[in-house]
């Protein structure tokens, strides 16, 4: 592959595609770093309460689940994704529904590894009106409307505003700790968008593979 040729490419277009190349490599190598930093992390914070989120069965049927009950079998990591979808907005986040639309689809693959949860801070009626149609059918949805969770794990404001805010919960030795949260979100970034969860969004990826790359202007659409 190193001889790697497309068929009629100039002289230009090969040198600046290897000096490319080189440059994914090395953004390849640094992605992993960091990865290992994340992975070196110590122990986080106990958690500060064993929440209880709304969730509704297959039959419609709303019951409690506790988040010390999202552990399940021998998975000791827990990921939980803030979905932007509060009782005051009229639909939830469109960004937040496009990566949701992808977590959806890796659900399973997921769960293979680790324990996986969406949470909104509306009813859980209101989330599952919204989900059904947008066909969110392997990630597990649950309502935090009535606890603290979100403000207490910055997925929410004083104010009430939602958060698109990412956490890692690890259990170990019969104890919950937070074990990492994508506080990107909330860094000084001198008026550029956090763009906190590009990583594990593939939406903007395949963009950027293209010509147009993201552009300025488009957004994804909320129609399922």
């Amino acid at each position: 592959m190193a001889t790697l040729r497309f068929a009629n490419e100039s002289t230009e277009y090969r040198e600046k595609r290897n000096a490319l190349l080189k440059a994914e490599i090395e953004l390849r190598d640094q992605v992993e770093r960091v990865a290992a930093m994340r992975r070196g992390l110590p122990t986080g914070g106990a958690l500060k309460e064993d929440y209880r989120f709304d969730e509704m069965g297959p039959d419609g049927q709303v019951g409690k689940v506790k988040l010390s009950e999202l552990f399940e079998g021998t998975k000791n990591s827990l990921f939980i994704y803030s979905l932007m979808y509060g009782p005051k907005m009229e639909h939830p986040c469109v960004m937040c529904s496009s990566i949701v639309d992808a977590l959806n689809g890796n659900a399973r693959h997921i769960r293979d590894r680790i324990n996986f949860a969406v949470v909104a801070r509306s009813p859980i009626g209101r989330i599952m009106s919204f989900a059904r149609p947008r066909g969110w059918n392997s990630v597990r949805l649950l309502s935090s409307a009535n606890n603290t969770y979100n403000a207490d794990y910055f997925g929410e404001t004083a104010a009430g505003d939602q958060y698109p805010m990412a956490n890692v919960f690890v259990r170990k030795n019969g104890s919950i700790n937070h074990f990492w949260g994508t506080e990107m979100l909330y860094s000084d970034f001198q008026g550029a968008e956090p763009r906190h969860m590009d990583l594990m969004w593939p939406l903007w990826n395949v963009f950027d593979t293209t010509p147009e790359g993201r552009g300025t202007d488009w957004h994804p659409s909320l129609n399922p």
